[in-house]
């Protein structure tokens, strides 16, 4: 039975997520969620299971476009930030299923000018 395009999406974000707790060597994960209208950016601790550092472009005083480029770089600078603030400077970068082109590149490329090293 053919898998639905869902399944398919799920399967890439599992191979990917199994492929990067074998390469972590205790390393917190940068996990990126990605929208029609907003993306998300969070530090995830898995050995413990706590969130350590969060971001979306849904922060902020006045609503802003949050499906361009511009916003997840602004997502990414603010998502390193945080997690330097925390004290961590190595994560695993985890595009989930996502290519790694447009939003997702320029969220990975913001975080890591901000201090974040992937």
């Amino acid at each position: 039975m053919a898998l639905s395009p869902r399944d398919t999406s799920k399967r890439r974000a599992e191979r990917n997520r199994r492929r990067l707790r074998a390469l972590s060597n205790g390393r917190p994960r940068l996990s990126v969620f990605r929208s029609d209208k907003n993306i998300y950016a969070q530090v995830i601790d898995d050995e413990r299971g706590v969130t350590l550092a969060a971001a979306s472009s849904l922060e902020g005083d006045k609503p802003t476009k949050g499906s361009d480029k511009d916003a997840a770089a602004r997502v990414g600078a603010l998502v390193a930030q945080r997690a330097i603030e925390k004290g961590v400077k190595d994560v695993v970068f985890d595009r989930g299923g996502y290519i790694f082109h447009g939003r997702i590149k320029a969220l990975a490329d913001a975080a890591r000018e901000a201090g974040l090293n992937f």
